[in-house]
């Protein structure tokens, strides 16, 4: 342990390993099954507002996402999708839950070399079983001596998850590609926060220049850079 930093936290999908593009090719193909009934555009945001609607009830993951794109399919059809296509459906979140885990590049590399000066946590949201299976499949959980899969990554989650491990805010550093989740609830607690951008964003994590400038913040091109990054918050106190 090196300094006043106690616990170094990572974000998992799209932070440590690629997952937005499992999501993106399974939309398109659920959109072009779909395309004898409307067209592309109209389907993709029927489907978005279903997801929206249905985060409170289901969460995060491939498992919400699935219903969500049930529920939109007879929507849009008015209840005459065949019971193959539901099945079908159902098939593609099985393939997106056992689809491999792939690392971003220089992740092992760097998680490996700060496991060695600090206590690393990952701190992701999604579905706990989905979420450990690919914390298992990343051959990355040695490195992590804390996990905490949350239903939402919002300030008072984040408030009581440093409360749970007696941390002060400026104890605490996160690293994530989502301004919405992983940087902005932490600068708001007064925590330090490391963006490190991914290729794609989720609509839903998307956040304006105007908001994301009221934040002061740490910004990495590669998480090849995080390490020097946290080095220089925890010498700076």
């Amino acid at each position: 342990m090196m300094g006043n930093i106690k616990i170094v936290a990572f974000d998992a999908d799209d932070t440590l390993w690629h997952n937005e593009p499992i999501f993106i090719s399974t939309r398109q193909i659920y959109v072009d099954m779909l395309s004898r009934y409307h067209d592309q555009a109209w389907i993709e945001s029927r489907l978005n507002d279903t997801e929206m609607k249905n985060l409170r009830h289901f969460g995060y993951g491939v498992k919400s996402f699935v219903l969500s794109m049930i529920e939109t399919a007879i929507e849009l059809t008015e209840g005459r999708i065949e019971a193959e296509s539901i099945s079908r459906i159902v098939g593609m979140g099985k393939e997106m839950i056992v689809h491999p885990t792939e690392l971003l590049p220089g992740v092992e590399q760097t998680v490996s070399e700060m496991s060695r000066n600090y206590r690393l946590m990952i701190a992701t949201k999604g579905d706990l079983f989905d979420q450990e299976s690919k914390i298992a499949r990343s051959g990355l959980g040695d490195h992590f001596t804390n996990v905490e899969v949350m239903s939402d990554k919002k300030t008072a989650v984040y408030s009581k998850l440093l409360d749970r491990y007696e941390l002060l805010p400026e104890q605490f550093v996160m690293i994530g590609n989502s301004l919405k989740s992983d940087i902005i609830p932490i600068c708001e607690l007064g925590g330090h926060a490391i963006l490190v951008p991914y290729d794609t964003t989720w609509e839903h994590e998307n956040v304006s220049e105007d908001v994301a400038a009221r934040f002061n913040y740490a910004t990495a091109d590669s998480i090849g850079e995080v390490p020097d990054l946290v080095a220089a918050i925890d010498s700076a106190g």
